[in-house]
C-alpha cells in the first residue's frame, strides 16, 4: 500500500512514520470478518484434533461398556458407558455448532469468534471439564468397587476405575499445560509489541524534538558583525 500510494516527488520522511509491514497486513486482515475464525492454524489444528481423538476415544469406550452388559451384575457398565457417550456428544455438538456458526456467517464480534472458533476459549474448558467429568466418574467407580467387592466384576469395576482417573487426569494435566503455554506466549507477545511502541516513539522523538544551543560567545560576535556591517553601510 505505501508503493502505490507514494508520490511522484517523494518527501524525505522518517522511516519511523511508516508502519511496519506486518503490522499493515494484520491490520488489513482484522478487518475481514471471514479471517478471523482461520487465525493461529497450529491452535485450531491442535484442539481440532484433539476433540476429534477425544470424541472417538470417550465414544469408542463408552460404545464398549453398553455393548458388554450382558447381566444385571453389570449395572456399572451400562452407566459408566452412557456417561462416557453423553461426553463425546457434548464434544461433538460444539464442534457442529462451531462449524455451523462459521458458515452462517451470523456472529461478527472477535470476543464472540474467539470463543466459538476451534481453537479458542471454549475447547480448552470443555476438555477441561471432560477430564474432570471422566476423573470423577473413575473415582465413583473405584469407591463402588472397593466398598462393594464382587469378585471377577469387582477385579473389572477396579481396572475401569484406574484407567478412567489416570486418562482424566492425564487429559486435565495436558489441557492445564496448554493453559500455561498459551499464557505465557501472550505476555512474550505483549511485551514485544511493547518494546516495539517504545522504540518507535524513542525514535520519533528524537528525530522530532532537537534543541539547538548557542553559546553567549557566538552570539555577541554575531551581534558585533551586524553592527559593523550596518555602519559600513552608512
Amino acid at each position: 500500500m505505501q508503493t502505490f500510494y507514494q508520490p511522484r516527488h517523494p518527501l524525505r520522511h522518517p522511516p519511523g512514520l511508516f508502519l511496519d509491514p506486518t503490522l499493515l497486513q494484520r491490520r488489513v486482515l482484522e478487518d475481514q470478518v471471514e479471517l478471523w475464525w482461520s487465525r493461529e492454524p497450529r491452535r485450531s489444528l491442535l484442539c481440532y484434533c484433539a476433540s476429534v481423538a477425544l470424541i472417538l476415544g470417550l465414544g469408542l469406550s463408552g460404545v464398549g461398556l453398553l455393548f458388554t452388559t450382558t447381566s444385571l451384575s453389570g449395572e456399572w457398565r451400562l452407566g459408566v458407558g452412557t456417561t462416557l457417550c453423553l461426553l463425546a456428544l457434548a464434544v461433538l455438538l460444539k464442534q457442529l455448532l462451531s462449524s455451523a456458526v462459521q458458515d452462517m456467517n451470523c456472529v461478527h464480534s472477535w470476543r464472540r469468534i474467539d470463543q466459538l472458533k476451534s481453537g479458542g476459549r471454549a475447547d480448552p474448558a470443555l476438555m477441561l471439564a471432560v477430564g474432570l467429568a471422566v476423573t470423577l466418574c473413575g473415582t465413583v467407580l473405584l469407591c463402588v468397587a472397593t466398598i462393594g467387592g464382587r469378585g471377577h466384576d469387582g477385579k473389572e469395576m477396579l481396572v475401569s476405575s484406574l484407567v478412567l482417573m489416570a486418562a482424566g487426569a492425564a487429559m486435565s494435566l495436558a489441557v492445564g499445560g496448554y493453559g500455561v503455554i498459551v499464557f505465557l506466549k501472550r505476555r512474550k507477545e505483549q511485551r514485544r509489541r511493547m518494546m516495539l511502541r517504545l522504540s518507535r516513539a524513542r525514535r520519533l522523538g528524537g528525530r522530532t524534538a532537537r534543541v539547538f544551543s548557542v553559546p553567549a560567545g557566538q552570539m555577541s560576535q554575531a551581534q558585533r558583525e551586524t553592527s559593523s556591517s550596518r555602519t559600513s553601510l552608512i
